[in-house]
C-alpha cells in the first residue's frame, strides 16, 4: 500500500456473497463509495480489491448493501485463515448435506403411504426442525437480502423450500383447503433439496481447496525464522523471527536453508537453488556481491549477506502479492456473464411467478400441484452459481499455474489478450541474447595512448548499469595495472543518451579536460566526429557483426570496442514454437546492421530492425497494429519502456528481479524466451478453458429452466422434481469448478 490514498489497496474479505448476483451489488456498492477509484470482487475467493478510498467507509458500503467484510492486513495471513476456515466449513456443510440427504431418503422410502394425520405432523415438524439445523445459513442471507431490496441465490432456496414445508404442513392441517388430487406433502423434498445444495457446496468447497495450491505453495516458500550475526564476519549468532529482521543486518544462511529476506553476500560462496522462483534447475553460483533472493534454496556452502529488502518489499512477496492481485482482477471475457448474473436472480422469481399462474390457469389436473412443483423446481435449479464461478475459478488456476511456470501475470485481462497474439516483437541484447556482452576487440585512433584510452572508458562506463558498459569496465580491468587506478580519472558530469551511448566531463592527469563521448557510430555522426582513422576496423568489426562502442574526447575519435553478446542456447527453438502457433517474430534494436542480421539468421524472425531508437522500436509497434495486428513487445523493461507501453501485450525478461516484477503485463523469472511461449501457450489453454464454463453454464441455465417449468411435459408426461432440480443446481457448480481444475494438469508442448 502507498500513503497516497487515492492509490492504495485495499483487501476485504467478504461473508454472505452466495452468488455472482452478490458479486455485481458489492462491486457498485464499493464503485460509489466516496475516492474509490476502481472496485473489483473475486466471487471464488468471495474476496474484494479496491483502489482508493477509506477502509471503513468501504466496509459500511458492503453492509449497507447486505453483506459483511473485514480488512485484509496480511495477505499471507489471510489466506491460511481462509483456508482453515474453508476446511472447516466443508466439516460442518458435510454433516448437513449428511443429515438432509437422510432424512429424505427415509422419507421417500419409509414416509410416502403415511396417512395417519398424527405422524404426518410428527414428521412435518421433525422436518422443519431438520431444515433449520442444516439450512440455517440459506435462510438468514435469503431472507435478509429480501429485507435489503435485492434478492441472491440463497433467496431462491428459501422461497423455494420455505414453500414446500408450508404447503405440505397446511395440507396436513387443513386439507379441505385443497382439492382432493393437490393434497400431497412435499416434506421430503424441502429437507432433500436442502441436502442436496448442501452437498453440492461441499464438492464445490473441496474443489476450490485444490484451486489455492498455486499460491498455497509461493507462501510456503517463505520461511519464518534468520539466523542473525552481529556483523559481517559472523561475529555471533541469533535464531529471530523474520519479522523482526531489519534492512542492514547480517544474516547467515546455512546448508539446506532457505533465504529469509532479500540481501547481498558479503562472506562465503554457495550454490543456490532458485528454480521455485525462476523454473531453471541449475543451482546458481552466488559470490560476494551477488543478489539473495528470498524463497530461494542454499547448497551446502554457508555464507553471510546483509539485507537490503525486507517483509512486503521482497522479491517474493512482491510476487506472491502480484499473482493475488492477477487472481482477483476480471478479464474481459467476463463481462457478458456479470451483467447477466446482475439481474438473474429477479428474473428467475418473476418466470418462476408466470409458471405457477400458466400451469394454475392453463395446466391439466391437478393444476395446483402442478403449478406448485414446476415453481419451486425453477426456483432451484436456475441459481446462477455455475455462471458466477465460471470465469474466476478458471482466471486463479491459470494465473496460478503460470507463476508455477515462472511466468508472472499483473492482471486477468493481458492474460486474456495474449490468446490473440499476431506478432511478438522482441528486443536483442538480453532478449534475444544473453546479454553480456564480451569485448572481442580493442583499437585507438589518431595516435592516442592505449592506457589513457582504457582509464578514460572505464572511468565513464563506471556510472552506467548498461550490460555493454559493465562489459567495457569489466575490460578494462582485466588490461589496465592495479597501480592506475590512483590515476584514474574524475567524473565532473555524466549523462546518458537514450539508445546512442553516454557523455562526459571529466578531469585526468595527462589529458587536456573536456568533453568525452562514449557511444555508436549515430552518436559520433550527431557530434560531427571524424571517423575516418577507422575506416578499416569499422568495416573488420561490422563484418564479424560485433557491435561497436567507439570514444571521442575533443571531438576527435580516440578508440574503439567490438563486443560480441552470444545467443541465449535456446532462443531459436523458442522462436520456432511461437511461428508453430501461428505468431510472426520481429526483433528490433539499436544495434548496428551487421549484428542485427547474424543475429536474425541465428534464430530465424521472421523480420528485423536496426540502428533503432526508442521511439523507432515505439513507431514500429504503433505501424503492426494499424494494420490490425495484436502485438506483444518482450524488452528488459527499461530500456524498452516506450514499446512495452504501446504493445497490446508486454513481457519483461527477469535478468533483473526488480525488473521482472515491476513492469510489463507478463514478467518471466527466467531469461528464456520459452517463457513466452509457454505464456501464450496458456492463455489459450486459460480462455479455452472459460468459454467452456460460461458455454456450459449458460446452456445448463438456458435448458434447466425451461425444463424446470415443465416445456417437455406435453410430449413427455413427466415433471422434472424439485429434488432433481436441487440436484442438479449442485452437480453444475461442481461441474464448472472439475473442469477448470483441469488447468492444473496442463503442460506446454515439449522444448527441444
Amino acid at each position: 500500500m502507498t500513503n497516497n490514498k487515492q492509490d492504495k489497496t485495499t483487501q476485504l474479505a467478504l461473508s454472505g456473497v452466495t452468488c455472482a448476483g452478490c458479486v455485481g451489488r458489492i462491486e457498485k456498492a464499493l464503485n460509489q463509495a466516496p475516492n474509490v477509484v476502481a472496485a473489483q470482487v473475486n466471487f471464488a475467493t468471495r474476496t474484494a480489491d479496491i483502489s482508493g478510498g477509506d477502509v471503513q467507509q468501504l466496509i459500511q458500503a458492503v453492509q449497507d448493501a447486505g453483506y459483511n467484510a473485514t480488512l485484509i492486513e496480511d495477505p499471507a495471513l489471510s489466506e491460511e485463515q481462509q483456508t482453515k476456515e474453508l476446511q472447516q466449513l466443508l466439516k460442518t456443510r458435510s454433516w448437513y448435506a449428511a443429515g438432509g440427504v437422510g432424512l429424505g431418503i427415509c422419507l421417500m422410502f419409509f414416509g410416502m403411504d403415511i396417512a395417519d394425520p398424527f405422524i404426518l405432523r410428527a414428521v412435518g415438524w421433525l422436518t422443519l426442525a431438520m431444515m433449520m439445523m442444516t439450512g440455517e445459513h440459506f435462510y438468514k442471507s435469503g431472507f435478509k437480502a429480501l429485507k435489503t431490496g435485492h434478492a441472491n441465490m440463497d433467496t431462491l432456496i428459501a422461497i423455494g423450500t420455505s414453500a414446500a414445508w408450508l404447503y405440505s404442513i397446511v395440507a396436513v392441517y387443513q386439507p379441505t383447503i385443497f382439492p382432493e388430487n393437490a393434497r400431497g406433502v412435499y416434506f421430503e423434498a424441502a429437507v432433500m433439496i436442502i441436502g442436496l445444495v448442501n452437498l453440492g457446496q461441499v464438492l464445490e468447497m473441496r474443489a476450490r481447496l485444490k484451486t489455492q495450491s498455486s499460491l498455497k505453495n509461493l507462501l510456503g516458500l517463505r520461511p519464518t525464522h534468520a539466523y542473525l550475526v552481529g556483523s559481517s564476519e559472523g561475529e555471533s549468532e541469533e535464531m529471530v523471527n523474520i519479522l523482526q529482521v531489519k534492512v542492514g543486518d547480517f544474516l547467515r544462511i546455512k546448508p539446506g536453508d532457505r533465504v529469509p529476506v532479500d540481501g547481498v553476500v558479503t562472506q562465503g560462496q554457495s550454490y543456490v537453488d532458485e528454480s521455485m522462483l525462476t523454473g531453471e534447475p541449475m543451482p546458481v553460483l552466488k559470490n560476494i556481491g551477488d543478489d539473495l533472493v528470498s524463497g530461494t534454496i542454499n547448497g551446502q556452502g554457508s555464507v553471510i549477506y546483509e539485507a537490503t529488502r525486507v517483509g512486503a518489499d521482497t522479491a517474493l512477496a512482491r510476487i506472491v502479492e502480484m499473482v493475488r492481485k492477477a487472481q482477483n482482477s476480471k478479464p474481459a471475457i467476463s463481462q457478458l456473464a456479470d451483467k447477466v448474473a446482475a439481474i438473474f436472480v429477479p428474473v428467475v422469481i418473476v418466470i418462476a411467478v408466470i409458471t405457477a399462474l400458466s400451469w394454475t390457469f392453463f395446466g391439466p389436473q391437478p393444476a395446483l400441484t402442478y403449478s406448485f412443483v414446476t415453481a419451486i423446481s425453477v426456483l432451484i435449479i436456475a441459481c446462477p452459481c455455475a455462471l458466477g464461478l465460471a470465469t474466476p475459478i478458471s482466471v486463479m488456476i491459470g494465473i496460478g499455474k503460470a507463476a508455477q511456470m515462472g511466468v508472472l501475470v499483473r492482471n486477468a485481462q493481458s492474460l486474456q489478450q495474449a490468446s490473440n497474439i499476431d506478432w511478438v516483437v522482441l528486443d536483442k541484447t538480453g532478449t534475444i541474447t544473453q546479454g553480456h556482452p564480451s569485448v572481442e576487440d580493442f583499437a585507438v585512433f589518431n595516435n592516442a595512448d592505449p592506457m589513457h584510452t582504457l582509464e578514460l572508458a572505464q572511468a565513464i562506463e563506471q556510472a552506467s548499469q548498461h550490460p555493454i558498459a559493465k562489459s567495457i569496465v569489466t575490460y578494462c580491468h582485466s588490461v589496465l595495472p592495479d597501480a592506475s587506478a590512483s590515476l584514474a580519472p574524475k567524473v565532473e558530469s555524466f549523462v546518458s543518451v537514450s539508445g546512442l551511448g553516454v557523455e562526459g566531463v571529466m578531469e585526468m592527469e595527462g589529458m587536456k579536460n573536456g568533453e568525452f563521448t562514449m557511444g555508436n557510430v549515430k552518436l559520433m555522426d550527431t557530434k560531427n566526429v571524424d571517423l575516418g582513422a577507422a575506416k578499416e576496423w569499422l568495416a573488420i568489426q561490422q563484418t564479424k557483426g560485433r557491435s561497436l562502442v567507439l570514444v571521442a574526447h575533443q571531438g576527435a575519435l580516440i578508440g574503439g570496442f567490438g563486443l560480441e553478446d552470444a545467443v541465449q542456447p535456446d532462443s531459436a527453438d523458442a522462436i520456432k514454437r511461437l511461428k508453430s502457433q501461428g505468431i510472426k517474430v520481429m526483433m528490433l534494436t539499436g544495434d548496428n546492421q551487421a549484428t542485427a542480421m547474424r543475429v536474425a539468421g541465428l534464430v530465424g524472425v521472421d523480420d528485423y530492425a536496426a540502428h533503432l531508437m526508442p521511439q523507432d522500436k515505439l513507431n514500429h509497434i504503433k505501424h503492426l497494429q494499424e494494420q490490425g495486428n495484436v502485438v506483444a513487445m518482450v524488452g528488459d523493461g527499461i530500456n524498452d519502456a516506450p514499446a512495452l507501453s504501446q504493445a497490446n501485450v508486454s513481457f519483461a525478461m527477469g535478468q533483473g528481479t526488480d525488473v521482472a516484477i515491476e513492469s510489463a503485463d507478463l514478467c518471466l523469472l527466467n531469461s528464456s524466451l520459452h517463457g513466452v511461449a509457454d505464456a501464450i501457450e496458456l492463455s489459450h489453454a486459460t480462455l479455452r478453458n472459460i468459454k467452456q464454463n460460461l458455454w456450459g453454464a449458460f446452456t445448463y441455465n438456458s435448458l434447466g429452466i425451461p425444463i424446470a417449468a415443465g416445456v417437455l411435459f406435453p410430449f413427455t408426461g413427466v415433471l422434472l422434481s424439485p429434488m432433481l432440480a436441487a440436484l442438479a443446481m449442485s452437480l453444475s457448480s461442481v461441474t464448472v469448478v472439475t473442469n477448470a481444475n483441469r488447468l492444473r494438469l496442463f503442460k506446454p508442448s515439449l522444448r527441444k
